[in-house]
């Protein structure tokens, strides 16, 4: 069932981090993930609805979940936001520019183009003045959403601290 959490332990792990951003000057945070291996498409049962209902709860605060993670919706929604929000962005992976590569309904492998890659990355840099990684498990990966490619600072978590 999609909508069921089977370990919230990833996203309690993210908590002190949010909660210091806001509590140190940050505007607003908006949180990128990824879910499962959607192949660069658009699958809802692997949508991150149900990780900004845990977010809520944890946070007790509201959390936005947007309803992709890049683009002009997206920018617009990040652009000016008020005091305290908290974004969620839809799963990166629903991109082939998320990892760069996929495969496809056949199981051949398939790579992303080199310019959208970077289309990609560029539409991310323009959702935040700070890039905060906090993902350990997957801090090894060159993933779009991983590099903080084009944010003016980069920085780390709790959890990579």
């Amino acid at each position: 069932d999609p909508e069921i959490i089977t370990s919230d332990q990833r996203i309690v792990a993210a908590i002190p981090t949010i909660k210091y951003a806001l509590e140190n000057g940050a505007k607003s945070v908006v949180l990128c993930s990824h879910l499962g291996r959607p192949n660069g498409e658009r699958v809802d049962r692997l949508s991150l609805a149900p990780v900004a209902k845990v977010l809520e709860e944890k946070l007790e605060k509201p959390v936005t979940l947007l309803k992709d993670c890049v683009g002009p919706e997206v920018e617009a929604a990040c652009a000016d936001p008020e005091e305290g929000s908290i974004f969620l962005l839809e799963n990166s992976r629903f991109y082939i520019e998320e990892e760069g590569k996929a495969k496809d309904k056949d199981g051949n492998k398939i790579v992303a183009d080199a310019e959208k890659v970077q289309e990609f990355r560029a539409s991310l840099a323009k959702l935040a003045d700070v890039f905060c990684n906090d993902a350990f498990g997957t801090a090894h990966r060159a993933h779009s959403t991983m590099l903080g490619e084009g944010f003016p600072v980069r920085s780390c978590g709790f959890l990579l601290a």
